[in-house]
């Protein structure tokens, strides 16, 4: 459920990297190869299977869904009882999650969070529905763009000239990436818009709304994914996705359900995924982890979806992924010189 594809310095579940060169490579020799190699992997496998479990159920399967509201409401409600299960067995056995709680006086502290939380799930979704999962990953590299731009206008912090050249490649390849998309969808094209600028405001959202679950990253999830179902069911019955869904007919199927369910475990394990990736690695293999895997899902899209891609729609698509990655590279070297 939470997008597999922010950088570093926006994944909402994660503790601050370290920030220096000496404390990266002190962290690194802590661990084997083989320990990172598994994590990195593991990483890739839930990143992956979020996207394409989701474009799968809402496009493309024998159980074709298209609510991607009910979806990731579904999910959410997944996530919540793996939560509520997990935190339980934690009070008998060693467990990192937390039991669980909900105290009314933080969940109105956390609920600005909630919101833009719904709404970055929402759009994440929507956009897979409209959009090849090709070019997918074209339209939420705009968040970079908007990390920037919400950093400056909320925090009142500046970015460096090399940044925005980044920034200037990446923005770029989504014009022509674009334009060149053979299957193009302007709704596909302004929720990919949305779900970055909301993926972008929620990275800034969480590190302002940390503090008041004592930066314990896990007891945010549980007020969180709570709030959240609260939050996004009225828009699933105000946009009539459930008097449509009634009408299914394979509503009752063991195997629909089945799927859904499978869908909203590797959207609650991808939490996981990056909290082990940046344990167990550096914040530059993190990022270097997660380019590497945007361009192999978006070969492996083409590969099993079919999906046809033109000269410009492949020129946009390569700029805006060289584009994020030269911008994790710089944000890297500007973190260890500070």
């Amino acid at each position: 459920m939470v997008s597999p594809d922010e950088k570093a310095d926006e994944k909402p579940f994660l503790p601050p990297p370290v920030t220096s060169a000496s404390a990266y490579a002190h962290h690194q020799k802590q661990h084997s190869p083989t320990i990172i190699l598994l994590v990195v992997a593991f990483y890739w496998a839930a990143s992956l299977s979020v996207v394409f479990l989701n474009k799968y159920i809402l496009s493309v399967s024998e159980y074709k869904f298209p609510f991607p509201l009910f979806v990731t409401w579904y999910q959410l409600v997944v996530a919540f009882v793996i939560l509520l299960v997990w935190g339980t067995l934690g009070q008998s056995v060693s467990s990192f999650i937390p039991p669980y709680e909900f105290n009314l006086s933080i969940a109105r502290k956390v609920a600005p969070l909630t919101f833009v939380y719904v709404m970055m799930l929402a759009f994440n979704n929507l956009c897979l529905q409209y959009v090849e999962v090709t070019f997918y990953q074209v339209a939420r590299s705009l968040s970079i763009l908007f990390n920037i731009f919400f950093t400056y206008t909320l925090l009142g912090a500046k970015t460096s000239f090399n940044a925005l050249v980044c920034c200037s490649i990446v923005f770029f390849g989504f014009v022509i990436g674009s334009y060149g998309e053979i299957n193009f969808s302007w709704e596909g094209i302004i929720y990919g818009v949305a779900s970055s600028a909301f993926v972008a405001l929620y990275g800034i959202y969480v590190k302002k709304t940390l503090s008041v679950v004592d930066n314990n990253e896990w007891r945010l999830l549980h007020y969180n994914t709570t709030l959240s179902i609260f939050f996004l069911f009225p828009l699933v019955i105000f946009s009539g996705e459930l008097h449509r869904i009634v009408t299914v007919d394979f509503l009752y199927e063991w195997g629909f359900w089945t799927l859904m369910t499978i869908t909203g475990i590797t959207g609650f394990v991808i939490n996981i995924a990056m909290f082990l990736q940046i344990k167990f690695t550096t914040p530059l293999t993190n990022t270097i982890s997660g380019t590497a895997k945007s361009c192999f899902q978006t070969a492996l899209a083409a590969w099993y979806f079919q999906n046809p891609i033109s000269l410009l729609n492949g020129t946009g698509i390569f700029f805006a992924l060289f584009g994020s990655g030269l911008y994790s590279w710089v944000r890297y070297r500007e973190m260890v010189r500070k």
